[in-house]
């Protein structure tokens, strides 16, 4: 039941995401994808009754939930920044030219999108490949055939998070004011963005304290 339910989130969140032309909507969309993904990890916990695989599994869904909620919390910390009066960022054509009229903010978004969308080397890629060598370790060709569905759902999610970054970049703004500037949140959204970055450079330390936190669970 758990893996059905995993698919249908997978399946139905990439295709209602992919079909909007609104930021916020697509975003919460693609949220269903994401918890699909992650429940994909949850099925690979119970194979077989063995601790050791419960743990790989456990940890993988512990890590990539991690991930995304530090993610997502900037890719909306960023979207409410960029917002104000007459600019309001619901649409994804509001992004338009972000990357000339704001590039660092721009650029924050990228490594969001990135992050997203599973590119290397950020986070979001590194959680992903958690979660499929979980599933292909149960050494169950059930879950390996799971794993190559997940790979493919994840590069229909990564068209409409990549589409964000080419808006950005490569459309012409119907609005060339600049976004408003604030030295402190700017610098939060810097933290966050080398933060998703930086555990993916090195997400050892990060991964520890989940695998240590599901076998202290796992042992109770």
């Amino acid at each position: 039941m758990l893996i059905v339910l995993a698919v249908c989130s997978l399946v139905i969140g990439n295709l209602a995401a992919i079909a909007q032309t609104n930021l916020k909507r697509m975003l919460a969309y693609s949220t269903i994808s994401q918890m699909g993904f992650m429940l994909l990890a949850m099925t690979a916990g119970v194979v077989n009754g063995n601790t050791l695989s419960a743990g790989n599994a456990y940890t993988s869904a512990m890590f990539y939930t991690v991930s995304y909620v530090l993610t997502t919390l900037g890719t909306f910390g960023l979207i409410i920044f960029v917002s104000r009066t007459g600019f309001e960022s619901e649409e994804i054509s509001d992004l338009a030219g972000l990357g000339k009229r704001a590039p660092w903010l721009a650029g924050i978004m990228t490594i969001f999108m990135f992050s997203l969308a599973g590119v290397p080397p950020m986070v979001g890629f590194y959680a992903k490949l958690a979660i499929l060598q979980a599933l292909i370790t149960t050494n169950q060709a059930s879950y390996i055939v799971l794993s190559i569905i997940a790979v493919m759902l994840s590069l229909v999610g990564a068209f409409y998070y990549l589409r964000v970054v080419k808006v950005m970049y490569f459309d012409q703004p119907t609005d060339t004011s600049r976004p408003l500037q604030s030295g402190g949140v700017s610098a939060l959204l810097a933290i966050n963005g080398a933060a998703v970055l930086g555990f993916g450079l090195l997400p050892g330390g990060l991964m520890a304290m989940c695998r240590d936190a599901i076998l202290r669970a796992l042992a109770t």
